[in-house]
C-alpha cells in the first residue's frame, strides 16, 4: 500500500515538473513574441539594452555592406561583360565595312578607311581578350558570396533569433525582478532561468562576431 502512495506520489511530482516545464517554456515565448513586435514595429527599447549591443550592431553593419557591396559588384561585372561583347561586335562590324569600302575606293581617302578598318577589327579581339579574365574574376565574387557571405548569413540569423530570446528574456527578467521576494521559491527559479538565457546569449554573442569578422578580413 506505502508503495502505490509512493508510486502516485512521484508521478504527481513528475506531473508538476512537466507542467512546470509547459509553463516556463509559454513565459518565455510570450517574451519573445512581445520583443518581436518591439523589434517589427520600431518601438523604442530600452536604451542600454541597444548600448551593449553597439559593437555586434557594428558587425552586423559591416557585413550587410560588405553583402551589398558582392552582390553589386557581381552584377556589375556581369554587366561589364556584356557591353564589352556588344562593343566589339559593333566594333568588327564597323571595321569590316571601313575596310570593305577602302578596297574599293582607290583614292587616299580609301587608304584611311582600310587602315581604320584594320585598327578597329583589332581593337575589337583586344576587347574579347578581356572577358576570360573577368570570367575568372567573377567565379572568384561568385565564390566568396556563396561560402563566407552565405555561411556567415546562417550565423547572423541564428543569431538575430537568439538576440530576440535574449532581449525578451530581459524583459521577462524586468517584469519578474519588479514583483521579485526572495522568500518565494517560484520567483527566484524564473528569475534563475531567464539569467540561464541571459548566459547562452553571451556565449553566442561572442562566437557570431568572431564569424562576422571572417567576411571582413577575407575582402
Amino acid at each position: 500500500m506505502s508503495g502505490q502512495k509512493c508510486g502516485y506520489s512521484w508521478d504527481l511530482q513528475d506531473r508538476y515538473a512537466q507542467d512546470k516545464s509547459v509553463v516556463n517554456k509559454m513565459q518565455q515565448k510570450y517574451w519573445e513574441t512581445k520583443q518581436a513586435f518591439i523589434k517589427a514595429t520600431g518601438k523604442k527599447e530600452d536604451e542600454h539594452v541597444v548600448a551593449s549591443d553597439a559593437d555586434l550592431d557594428a558587425k552586423l553593419e559591416l557585413f550587410h555592406s560588405i553583402q551589398r557591396t558582392c552582390l553589386d559588384l557581381s552584377k556589375a561585372i556581369v554587366l561589364y561583360q556584356k557591353r564589352i561583347c556588344f562593343l566589339s561586335q559593333e566594333e568588327n562590324e564597323l571595321g569590316k565595312f571601313l575596310r570593305a569600302q577602302g578596297f574599293q575606293d582607290k583614292t587616299r581617302a580609301g587608304k584611311m578607311m582600310q587602315a581604320t578598318g584594320k585598327a578597329l577589327c583589332f581593337s575589337s579581339q583586344q576587347r574579347l581578350a578581356l572577358r576570360n579574365p573577368l570570367c575568372r574574376f567573377h567565379q572568384e565574387v561568385e565564390t566568396f558570396r556563396h561560402r563566407a557571405i552565405s555561411d556567415t548569413w546562417l550565423t547572423v540569423n541564428r543569431m538575430e533569433q537568439c538576440r530576440t530570446e535574449y532581449r525578451g528574456a530581459l524583459l521577462w527578467m524586468k517584469d519578474v525582478s519588479q514583483e521579485l521576494d526572495p522568500d518565494l521559491y517560484k520567483q527566484m527559479e524564473k528569475f534563475r532561468k531567464v539569467l540561464e538565457l541571459l548566459g547562452e546569449m553571451a556565449k553566442f554573442k561572442i562566437g557570431s562576431g568572431e564569424e562576422q569578422d571572417r567576411p571582413a578580413t577575407s575582402c
